[in-house]
């Protein structure tokens, strides 16, 4: 569970567990500011020398090339709950997150993976079993598929949950939430470190950090930094959050040339529920969304029929970027891809 799904807990019983890709057709109906930026340098494959842009779509993992490391096992990581794991196998891999099955499918290991969280919406796992509902760990679920390692992350739940897979004996490592672009080098060595293969989650974070730092370097220097607004909403469940500090979007947004209108306005806590005067105060010149939350308010018309929405800059213009819910607080290997869509709808001209 990721931060505004957490958040977003708080103030309603269930989240709305949509999944998937959203249309081509809906992107193209809200006006959605997707202009791709140049990308950075280029070249050939190697540990040092990968490509600076992604070869993949956005929707799609790209593996690191080589084929898939061996892995050097068994392997004792400690994991962030407190507990030294031995990982003897990764023959049955199972990710509780989307974000964690994005790094062992890059890093080469897809085939041993054998469930997905529901927000592993990447092709390659699309086939695979779920074991989440509304982002709630079924641990009958994860144990009935055998698993040699699970790999989660502070914030998925229920405990007893957790506790009960534990408790059957599997190997369950235990990650920090990522919640910042600084997170993205540290989650990919831990996850390669569980697995047995830190030279290959070497290689990945080098690509990444590589492939990051081109996109920061072609965000468009200017004297006003866009004010944008990350709004996290599930309209079938009546969620309307507002994010600020922590909320994961405030360092993407600074990273892409913005300034995150929320923190901004003062909003200390990572989400806050939406407001008429809060968004009035923010004031953005820009509002971020994930794509399946601005499907379920109905579009950019729904979204202006948000209180407070229609009276902000960014309303007035129908600026808004929205990003696919699979990558755009992963913090992982596709980051460079969310950072250059977020830079291209941040200074681009609205259609």
């Amino acid at each position: 569970m990721n931060a505004p799904e957490a958040a977003s807990a708080r103030w309603r019983r269930r989240p709305d567990g949509s999944s998937g890709r959203t249309p081509a057709a809906l992107l193209a109906a809200v006006l959605v500011v997707l202009l791709a930026l140049s990308a950075c340098g280029g070249g050939g494959g190697g540990a040092a020398g990968a490509p600076t842009a992604s070869a993949a779509p956005a929707d799609t993992i790209e593996p690191l090339a080589g084929g898939a490391p061996a892995p050097a096992l068994p392997a004792t990581v400690r994991s962030a709950d407190g507990h030294d794991v031995t990982v003897a196998s990764d023959d049955r891999i199972v990710p509780l997150t989307g974000g964690l099955s994005e790094i062992v499918f890059t890093l080469g290991l897809g085939r041993q993976v054998v469930a997905r969280d529901i927000t592993a919406t990447f092709p390659q796992a699309a086939r695979l079993p779920l074991v989440t509902r509304a982002h709630d760990v079924s641990a009958e679920g994860v144990l009935s598929l055998r698993p040699t390692l699970v790999l989660a992350e502070s914030t998925t739940g229920p405990a007893e949950a957790i506790a009960q897979i534990r408790k059957a004996g599997v190997p369950l490592v235990v990650l920090p939430a990522a919640t910042s672009l600084a997170d993205v080098g540290p989650r990919i060595d831990a996850v390669a470190a569980a697995l047995g293969v830190p030279a290959a989650g070497d290689r990945l974070r080098a690509r990444t950090d590589q492939r990051i730092a081109a996109v920061r370097k072609a965000v468009p220097a200017g004297t006003r930094k866009p004010r944008v607004a990350f709004l996290y909403l599930r309209g079938t469940a009546s969620v309307y959050l507002i994010g600020g500090r922590g909320s994961g979007a405030d360092s993407l947004i600074e990273a892409a040339g913005g300034v995150d209108a929320g923190v901004a306005s003062g909003l200390d806590k990572d989400f806050t529920p939406i407001t008429s005067e809060a968004l009035v105060k923010a004031a953005p010149d820009v509002i971020l969304v994930m794509a399946k939350g601005l499907e379920s308010v109905g579009g950019v018309s729904g979204l202006e029929k948000v209180p407070g929405v229609a009276q902000t800059p960014a309303g007035l213009d129908r600026k808004v970027v929205a990003i696919d819910d699979g990558t755009l607080l992963n913090f992982g290997p596709r980051t460079d891809l969310v950072l250059r869509d977020l830079a291209a709808g941040i200074h681009g001209t609205p259609k």
